[in-house]
């Protein structure tokens, strides 16, 4: 496996390679559902690669940026005895050369505005960005995201259409632990309380999921039970809501295939997770 630290090395790394390219975007500290992307990329590509760059422009000022965990090595590793054939581990000055205050950006209006980009304003414009800018250099056939981030494989998808990238955008469905917690680097931040209470956050979700579907409760009234719940747990919330799949756009009684997404704090911990899910119309 080739690890290859500066643009000049990946270019001269593609010239070399034949068939097709799949390439699984991370920011590192790897764990077991970062290697089932890229298990899945390896069925749909000839060769695959793993970008690992923490990328600056998506943290807020108050985020994690300088305390998010940096494993290179133990990630490098483990990428090679899943068989990756390269690590494209960039500086920040090699994607950003001219700094972040001068970087071209990429919007990707409404999508990136609610939700996770209404609380955390501008991450969507730097995940945009950095993957514009990865598809640029690496020029892959095939790209994997997972879907645990659900929102952000949503804005992927939609740049890439609109900039009329050539890359197959591949989503996979969420990898979680055995009591149901979704697999996350932040996870780690998480006390040993705090991890035992965290998958209370799936079960809500399967729970609305089921009332929705099943006892056709009001989309509003699970919502506000489960809200409830989760505070009752000790989250505080940041949200929680029922949306359509395809654009992310609140739900309506005739909608058919639904996700409900949440985001909250435990302790310091900001968690994510969705649960897809249809319903007759």
């Amino acid at each position: 496996m080739r690890l290859l630290k500066s643009l000049e090395e990946l270019r001269a790394w593609h010239r070399q390679q034949q068939g097709t390219l799949g390439l699984v975007p991370t920011m590192g500290n790897l764990h077991e559902g970062h290697l089932k992307l890229v298990d899945l990329a390896q069925q749909h590509a000839d060769q695959v690669i793993v970008s690992i760059f923490v990328n600056p422009m998506q943290f807020g000022a108050n985020e994690d940026l300088d305390s998010y965990p940096r494993t290179l090595d133990a990630d490098c590793q483990a990428l090679a005895e899943r068989g990756v054939q390269a690590v494209f581990a960039p500086q920040v000055t090699d994607v950003y050369p001219r700094g972040l205050e001068a970087q071209t950006s990429i919007e990707v209006p409404k999508i990136g505005d609610i939700l996770c980009g209404a609380s955390r304003p501008g991450h969507f414009r730097g995940v945009a960005t950095v993957v514009a800018k990865l598809f640029n250099m690496v020029q892959p056939d095939h790209a994997v995201f997972g879907e645990k981030d659900y929102q952000q494989l949503q804005v992927i998808r939609l740049m890439a259409q609109d900039l009329s990238f050539p890359v197959e955008i591949i989503g996979m469905p969420t990898e979680r632990a055995a009591d149901g917690l979704a697999l996350s680097s932040r996870n780690g931040y998480l006390s040993a309380s705090e991890r035992r209470l965290a998958p209370i956050l799936y079960q809500v979700l399967q729970n609305v999921a089921h009332a929705i579907q099943h006892d056709k409760i009001d989309a509003e009234q699970a919502l506000a039970e489960a809200r409830i719940a989760l505070q009752e747990s000790g989250f505080r919330m940041d949200y929680l809501e029922l949306r359509r799949q395809a654009d992310l756009q609140p739900a309506n009684a005739t909608d058919k295939d639904l996700v409900v997404l949440v985001a909250a704090f435990l302790g310091r911990t900001r968690l994510i997770d969705n649960l897809q899910f249809s319903r007759d119309a």
